[in-house]
């Protein structure tokens, strides 16, 4: 019995599932695939929401209410006159501007300190670093007693010294710079780690060639140091902005935003507008008026930082 020849103008069966198999490769690079479950958790956890929450901003949501109507851009005008929105953008912006100064250079001083070579060095490590494994729970109820008017450590001292102790969380002029000094001794670790990274990865020869030039240990800190270390103190110091705007755990277990709105930030604020005012659509619009100053400060900050590099 014969067997039928294939025709000239066919291909056979596997050519032509290779053809359609490097079609779809062409059509859906083999990377997207592997990132397709991060894409698909990226839009469901980050994409959504921010999309949700613009609209909800757009809306009079309550949790007190179950059919939200459209109300434009009124929520959006109600935050840019509210006063006390404004103090809360104040408080925030003030404690970006005290923080991040002694967490960048109390960090950088750590890590110079370590990185000279200090007897012990894993214990100055352990001991710089430790506070920030510590949850925020432990630091409000540590420094809500180290702050205590009668029994609290700091007023103790100032007191064997003979000075007049603080109302350190209850006096508004002092209180935020309480929070300030629990925040500095909680996360400086952070800081500390990224800039002890940078001081070990400047290259040995730059020391040697300035030691052969009769540079003494401040001129190599000066003239070698520092200047290697700008890129990463650029970086410390946008995360450290960036971080500061969104205070808000230690402020809630410290203070709760008193006393009289002293230090409440911009989330403790929208925190209490969506969920102890129940005005969730006010409080995305506030959220979204927050997102837009943290975007123009990240912007300026890369701007001022390619023009230094420049």
């Amino acid at each position: 019995m014969s067997t039928p020849l294939a025709s000239p103008d066919r291909a056979p069966a596997g050519d032509r599932a290779q053809g359609l198999g490097a079609a779809a490769r062409r059509l859906v690079p083999p990377g997207l695939l592997f990132a397709l479950p991060f894409l698909v958790l990226f839009a469901l956890f980050m994409v959504w929401p921010l999309v949700q929450g613009a609209w909800m901003s757009l809306t009079d949501t309550s949790l007190s209410a179950h059919d939200p109507s459209f109300v434009g851009l009124d929520n959006y005008a109600e935050a840019l006159g509210d006063a006390g929105m404004w103090q809360a953008v104040g408080n925030t912006v003030w404690f970006t501007v005290v923080s991040t100064v002694p967490l960048v250079a109390v960090a950088l001083g750590m890590a110079l300190l370590v990185h000279t070579g200090l007897p012990g060095q894993w214990v100055w490590r352990l001991a710089f670093f430790a506070p920030y494994l510590l949850p925020v729970g432990v630091i409000g109820l540590l420094w809500g007693w180290l702050y205590q008017p009668d029994l609290g450590l700091y007023n103790h001292l100032l007191q064997a010294m003979g000075l007049d102790g603080f109302a350190w969380l209850s006096d508004k002029d002092v209180a935020l710079y309480a929070v300030v000094i629990a925040t500095l001794w909680w996360t400086v670790g952070f800081n500390f780690l990224l800039f002890l990274a940078a001081l070990q990865a400047v290259p040995d020869h730059l020391y040697e060639a300035a030691a052969l030039d009769g540079a003494g240990a401040w001129r190599r800190l000066w003239h070698v140091t520092l200047p290697q270390l700008r890129r990463m103190t650029g970086v410390v110091t946008v995360l450290q902005i960036l971080a500061s705007l969104k205070v808000f755990d230690q402020v809630y277990l410290l203070t709760k935003g008193g006393p009289d709105g002293s230090t409440r930030p911009v989330v403790e604020y929208l925190y209490d507008m969506g969920f102890t005012g129940y005005r969730l659509g006010y409080a995305s619009a506030i959220s979204y008026v927050f997102f837009a100053l943290v975007v123009l400060v990240s912007a300026a900050q890369f701007a001022a930082f390619r023009r230094r590099e420049k």
